[in-house]
């Protein structure tokens, strides 16, 4: 069934550069279809899921949080004004919505809902938690995110007072949204864990809220959280307080932190797991081929991107030509053959194929050595330096991992043989790496971007600016800027598209990132295990999951 309002938003989507990607705008109450689909096959069989997740949320405050292990979390226990299914946004705390004819403000109409306390879900959760993440004070990483909001960038970079920024609650249940430019994306922008709500009456009493499992951590999603052992197991159950829990079957999800491959994969051969490997954890790359030989193992692209990060300030990584040297000298075909060995795509660009076709080709050779000899020349040139052997070690950073520390190993060995660079590796666990990242203590560090919402924007605007929330490269270029700024003002989609294919000429020219591959999820299931909700962008859901 179409929306009321369908007429009008297929109308925005001619503003989008992927009309496909949006489709049409499906109401939240829609998965009641779901009941005749499990509704009886459920009914005698134990409702608990078990995942991995590998390793500690980096946070569980969707203003904080900035990573996929805390997505995985949050997507389950918080819901937006709206949610991704099928690839394409539905009403969720939002019951309707209406826009204005120069499309830049939005009115959204709450549903009756409550925080997993009982307190009822209003407007002003969301003006307070969006507005939360914009106040410099709090240092949110994804910020960005809320850019497109009036005066959500001036009010980040104390320009303006957060009065100014153009979210208000109207009344309990109206919240009004006022954006810098039409945005054609704005209702999959509404589902990401930013735009989430938070409970203001008990955040505004406890700041602390987020840090673990209690009666102040609240949540308005189908999931509720009843135990945080940190470092070890996640307890969620379901949430009885949500708007919609006649339709979600699972009881109970436990999501254990163990951070070997090896050993998830046997856990879920021992019945220990319903489910191993991505989104949430990772299968072995040895154990894939057998895996698919057998027909067990799910294979999906995805709209996200491998890619180790230049800190463009730290010697030697600050000579343009350093940086497309070592770029150009990697093997990316055979670190996927090899390594992954999970049908990734080698990666010449930022933008995945998934957004930009063209992009399976890229903007330069695979395991162009001659080129990144010459290049490693004119750097040491650059930097008065007569020889290779007069450049000091380069330090390569990954999260502990088994298979960064294998693409580590491989690329290492790569630019010793083929540029005779020295390279020494070094790993820390996740939120000690993440910290490093953000603080500029890296020459070279590994980082995954999946993509937020399904435009090319997404990938680009990470290097938009050099203090940017997630860009830890310290790289800035005005044209580069100005070009993603006049794209999002941009009403034809051929000409947008141009702008960004500039943008992303630039990007991969003076090389901030050197891109490895471009990802596809990899995972088992157990094969009564039906109904969970897999997007292109790589993130999961779970609230229409069920065994039969």
């Amino acid at each position: 069934m179409k929306k009321r309002l369908s007429v009008l938003f297929s109308l925005m989507l001619v503003l989008s550069l992927f009309l496909s990607a949006c489709g049409g705008f499906q109401k939240g109450d829609e998965s009641a279809g779901e009941k005749g689909k499990s509704g009886d096959k459920a009914a005698n069989v134990p409702q608990e899921l078990h995942i991995n997740i590998k390793t500690e949320p980096f946070s569980l405050n969707p203003g904080l949080a900035n990573d996929s292990v805390s997505s995985n979390v949050l997507n389950q226990t918080f819901e937006g004004l709206t949610r991704i299914k099928n690839g394409k946004p539905e009403l969720a705390m939002a019951e309707s919505y209406e826009v204005s004819k120069d499309l830049k403000t939005y009115t959204f109409k709450l549903r009756d809902a409550k925080w997993s306390n009982g307190d009822p879900v209003t407007a002003k959760d969301f003006e307070y938690a969006w507005k939360w993440a914009l106040d410099p004070k709090n240092q949110s990483q994804y910020a960005y995110q809320l850019y497109y909001i009036k005066n959500g960038q001036a009010f980040n970079e104390g320009k303006a007072k957060a009065e100014d920024v153009g979210v208000k609650a109207i009344d309990d249940k109206t919240l009004q949204v006022t954006l810098e430019n039409p945005t054609p994306y704005f209702l999959e922008l509404t589902a990401f864990y930013t735009y989430f709500p938070v409970n203001s009456k008990i955040a505004q009493k406890n700041p602390k809220w987020y840090t673990n499992a209690g009666p102040d951590y609240t949540s308005n999603g189908p999931f509720k959280m009843v135990s945080w052992e940190h470092n070890n197991k996640i307890v969620l159950e379901k949430n009885e307080n949500y708007w919609d829990a006649k339709n979600v079957k699972l009881t109970k999800i436990e999501m254990v932190m163990v951070n070997d491959t090896n050993t998830e994969l046997s856990m879920f051969d021992n019945g220990e797991l319903d489910w191993a490997g991505m989104p949430t954890g990772q299968l072995p790359p040895d154990s894939l081929p057998k895996l698919k030989e057998e027909g067990k193992l799910h294979v999906q692209p995805i709209a996200g991107v491998y890619w180790y990060k230049f800190n463009t300030e730290k010697p030697p990584l600050n000579n343009v030509n350093i940086r497309k040297a070592l770029a150009y000298a990697i093997d990316r075909k055979a670190i996927v053959e090899n390594v992954t060995k999970g049908e990734q795509i080698p990666a010449m660009a930022a933008v995945p194929p998934t957004m930009f076709p063209e992009n399976k080709k890229g903007y330069f050779k695979d395991n162009d050595v001659k080129k990144a000899k010459e290049y490693l020349k004119k750097g040491l040139q650059e930097l008065g330096l007569k020889d290779v052997k007069d450049l000091p070690p380069i330090t390569l950073s990954f999260n502990t991992d088994d298979q960064h520390v294998k693409i580590a190993q491989a690329i290492q060995d790569m630019w010793k043989k083929n540029l005779g660079v020295e390279v020494k590796l070094e790993n820390a666990e996740w939120a000690v790496y993440i910290d490093k990242l953000h603080s500029g203590d890296y020459q070279i560090g590994r980082m995954g971007w999946l993509g937020d919402f399904n435009d090319p924007i997404n990938f680009l605007e990470l290097f938009r600016d050099k203090k940017g929330g997630n860009n830890d490269t310290n790289w800035e270029n005005p044209k580069y800027k100005q070009l993603l700024i006049d794209s999002q003002k941009e009403k034809d989609p051929e000409k947008r598209k141009e702008m960004l294919k500039q943008a992303e000429a630039i990007l991969m020219d003076e090389m901030p990132i050197a891109p490895i591959y471009f990802y596809t999820n990899t995972w088992v299931q157990k094969d009564n295990l039906k109904g969970v909700e897999m997007s292109g962008l790589g993130d999961v859901q779970f609230k229409w999951a069920y065994f039969e």
